[in-house]
């Protein structure tokens, strides 16, 4: 079954027509802020090849949509309705299922959420510590993001090395760990929103809570203007006035050097933390944008992960392109880098519900 894959998100629209694991061909639509131009996706689409069913990436499945889904008029209904949790994201996701929809009515479409690879966390990992009825009415709980590549990432390195305590460092515009066990997902970095966490490109990460209602009480700050920092106007390039990892790296500026801190500081911490979560590591896995490109991050991550058995090779680090592992020899734990494929793993959410 070739399934085209629609990946929606606030910068692009990643449209990849997937047959087995490989990319048959694929193309890249350029968006604002979730927003693309008319006609766009649609003429992109028909450069495109055929295929039997659409998947469509979905940031957030709520506590309802726990697995893909066949999409019809019910399912998006209950999906706008979680658009609050997610909005820039949700609203994205949503406007590539209609205008998809338009260019292929007849289309078998399947829902693929980032959320549901995290849905299975224990107890104690998605559990925040606030009031009962947070969390019985309002479904206050720890979702966990970019799923779909943490699934594909930790497979692909589970098949790899064999090894069944696997931690996956997603690092893009937005970024996130996980640790999978066996091939179960029992932490991660990214909370009740994708803004919990590292520290990202805009996003700020994890703050102080107490931070958020100070600048509201005595700055004067709305609700509104302190959402839009953390989101849009913190993380790199809160810190060095970029939110390219690579010029932050060019750099040698006191904000620069600040930044680059900060971020690898916060890393560090995360991996330890997730592994802690499965009393160690077997596997640590590098993927997204600044993981798979940036070997100075790389580096500067396993240096302060030694005592954990972390040691990268800098000359296989310094020189690799694409995937491929950068273990130094004799490492207790193998480093791998691995290309984010979130198109293959929404196929093989597609075929998983659609059977082919």
């Amino acid at each position: 079954m070739r399934v085209l894959a629609v990946n929606a998100g606030s910068s692009s629209v990643k449209l990849s027509v997937v047959d087995g694991e490989e990319v048959v061909e694929g193309v890249e639509v350029p968006a604002e802020r979730g927003v693309w131009g008319p006609g766009v996706v649609e003429e992109a689409l028909a450069g495109l090849p055929g295929a039997d069913a659409v998947g469509h990436r979905v940031v957030h499945g709520g506590r309802e949509f726990v697995a893909p889904v066949r999409l019809d008029a019910a399912v998006v209904e209950r999906l706008r309705g979680l658009a609050g949790l997610a909005p820039l994201h949700q609203r994205a996701s949503l406007a590539g299922i209609e205008a998809v929809g338009r260019v292929l009515p007849g289309a078998a479409a399947v829902a693929c959420f980032d959320t549901a690879f995290h849905a299975g966390l224990p107890g104690a990992a998605a559990t925040y510590a606030v009031p009962e009825r947070w969390r019985r009415e309002w479904g206050v709980r720890r979702y966990g993001f970019h799923g779909l590549s943490h699934a594909y990432a930790s497979r692909r390195a589970a098949g790899w090395t064999g090894g069944e305590r696997v931690v996956v460092a997603h690092l893009g515009s937005g970024a996130s760990l996980s640790a999978v066990l066996r091939g179960r997902c029992v932490d991660t970095t990214m909370g009740f929103t994708p803004l919990e966490g590292l520290v990202m490109a805009t996003r700020s990460g994890s703050v102080d809570p107490g931070l958020v209602v100070w600048l509201q009480e005595h700055a004067g700050l709305s609700v509104r203007e302190v959402g839009e920092a953390l989101e849009e106007r913190s993380g790199l390039v809160g810190l060095a006035g970029t939110a390219d990892m690579r010029e932050v790296l060019e750099r040698g500026d006191a904000a620069a050097v600040l930044a680059l801190g900060v971020y690898v500081h916060r890393l560090r911490a995360g991996v330890a933390a997730m592994a802690s979560a499965m009393g160690g590591v077997d596997t640590l896995v590098f993927t997204g944008g600044v993981g798979e490109n940036s070997a100075e991050v790389r580096w500067r991550a396993a240096l302060g992960l030694g005592f954990m058995g972390v040691r990268v090779d800098s000359v296989v680090n310094a020189g690799l392109r694409g995937e491929g592992e950068v273990s130094a020899a004799g490492a207790a734990v193998r480093s791998l880098v691995v290309r984010a494929r979130e198109d293959v793993e929404i196929a093989r959410g597609v075929r998983a519900v659609l059977g082919g």
